[in-house]
Formats: C-alpha cells, structure tokens, sequence
C-alpha cells in the first residue's frame, strides 16, 4: 500500500528563507500531499509571517493548506478572528494546538481572556466556521503529562471537542507509534484518525536535542548509528535509511498517512518517498 503524504513547513523570516520555503514547496508538491501546513514560531512569534506563508502557498499552487493556531499570547477573539480571516481566503484546514510559553515564561500561562487548553481552542474554532481540525499526539509522553495514559485521555477531549484527525509528535522507532495507537483506540478513539508524524533527520546534533526538548525518546542503538555516521560523513545515507524503513513499518502496520516534519529541507523527504513508492504526479505549474 503507497501511503498518504502530507508535508510541514514552517515560515520564513528573512528573504533567503523565503526562497528556501519556495523551493521546498516546488520540490514537495509534485508528490500530491494531501494538505501541507505552515508552523507558528515557539511562542506565537512569527503569527503574521504563517499568515503570510499560508496565503502565499494557497494562493499560488492550489495545495490544501493547514494553519497552525496556538493558543498563546493572544485573546479568544483575536484567535477566532484569525481563524474567520483563513476562511475568508477560502483556507479552512487548521492545526490547533496549546501551543509553547514564550521564552522565558517556563510553564504555559494563558494570556488574558485567551483560551487556556487546545481543548478549548478547538470548542471555540467549531462554533467559529466550518473547519477541518487537527490536533497534536504524543506517542512518547509529552513534558507535561502525568504519565502515558494523561496524553490518551487528553486526546480523547480533543477528539470529544470536535477534532478531525491528530498528527502525533516525531518518534524513532514504530512500535512506539504501534502501541499508542493501541491504548487511544482501547480509550475510544478511531486508529485511523491518527497520522504518524515522521522526522527526517538532517542534523543529528540539532534533532536529538529537539527530542529532549519535547520527550521524544532517542533509542541507543540509533543514537549510536547517528554518531557513527557522522564520524563517517554517511549522516544522509543514515538519516535516508532510518527513515525509509521506519515509513515502512508504519504502513505495513496500518499506518495510511504519513505526515513529514520537512523543516524546509525538502531533499531527504523526497528521497524518503521515492523509497516509499511515491512519485511525482504533477508538476507545481498544475497544481495552481
């Protein structure tokens, strides 16, 4: 079975950063995601650039596009007012999540009159338009949570809420994906509402220190592979072949979408899909 693709970006902040978002858009479209979705910076900072990269992407390739929303540093009206603006340009795909503190800030305060919990994010954005939501998932248990089960019970909520579907945080190995599946459908929720999210990694350095930050549990064996391969000069080879198989796996367990966390570098996810099966199907100019 060839899986279902789907594609983050995040926004760019400088010109050059634009061009490499443009790129990474024109190299990835062609595979037929469907959707792709535009971040906001930890701590709701580059609100008006995903903005700007939703509309610029939507606008000029026909891909569906999924806004991120957080729930920081803002009140509900003016998050709703910024979910009613996507609609308005015919965007009505979103990402709902808690969202980081700003720096500094430690642990999650909500900001005066603004949603306290995605939860309540979600409650609001269904009363505000007809969207398609999706949702955050944490296989390995996310910093906040009380143990592995607080993270079902919370998607579960969402899901109660009005989510559609939940892209779960990057993991390293697929039984970690395998058996969270397990327990949120145990709890009640439809397996097949959950995409695996899929890290590429394009620098070891920087994403084992991603994954400390956000719980995503390092296996020894593939740190150790990644270390090697550095020392070696084989760090694409490895990251190409990790990933690959890991992809693998998941579908061959079930798994009928993938979503890839790009970081705009859109090489290693293209070769990751070739070695899925999936082809380009169109060139950009077609799809606008």
């Amino acid at each position: 079975m060839t899986p279902n693709v789907s594609f983050e970006f995040f926004p760019p902040k400088t010109l050059d950063a634009s061009f490499r978002l443009w790129d990474a858009v024109q190299t990835l479209a062609p595979l037929n995601p469907a959707f792709v979705s535009v971040t906001y910076g930890a701590g709701g900072t580059t609100r008006k650039l995903t903005h700007e990269a939703v509309e610029a992407i939507h606008g000029n390739t026909g891909l569906n596009v999924a806004a991120h929303l957080t729930c920081v540093d803002a009140t509900r009206e003016e998050t709703l007012e910024i979910a009613r603006g996507y609609a308005r340009l015919g965007v009505s795909d979103l990402v709902a999540l808690r969202g980081d503190p700003p720096k500094g800030q430690g642990r999650f305060r909500a900001a005066p009159d603004g949603f306290a919990s995605s939860v309540e994010l979600i409650e609001g954005l269904k009363e505000a338009g007809d969207f398609t939501i999706r949702v955050g998932a944490y296989p390995d248990p996310h910093p906040d949570a009380a143990d592995v089960d607080a993270d079902v019970s919370w998607l579960k909520r969402k899901f109660e809420a009005g989510a559609d579907y939940a892209i779960t945080q990057f993991f390293f190995e697929a039984e970690n994906f395998f058996r969270f599946r397990d327990r949120a459908e145990k709890a009640g929720i439809d397996g097949a509402r959950l995409i695996p999210g899929v890290l590429p990694v394009e620098d070891w350095a920087k994403a084992s220190r991603f994954a400390a930050a956000c719980g995503a549990h390092v296996p020894r064996e593939i740190d150790t592979a990644f270390r090697r391969a550095v020392r070696d000069g084989r760090e694409e080879l490895m990251a190409i072949a990790v990933c690959s198989e890991l992809c693998a796996d998941l579908v061959e367990g079930g798994a009928e979408n993938l979503h890839f966390y790009t970081l705009n570098k859109p090489h290693l996810t293209r070769e990751v899909c070739g070695a899925l099966g999936i082809s380009p199907k169109v060139e950009l100019s077609q799809v606008a």
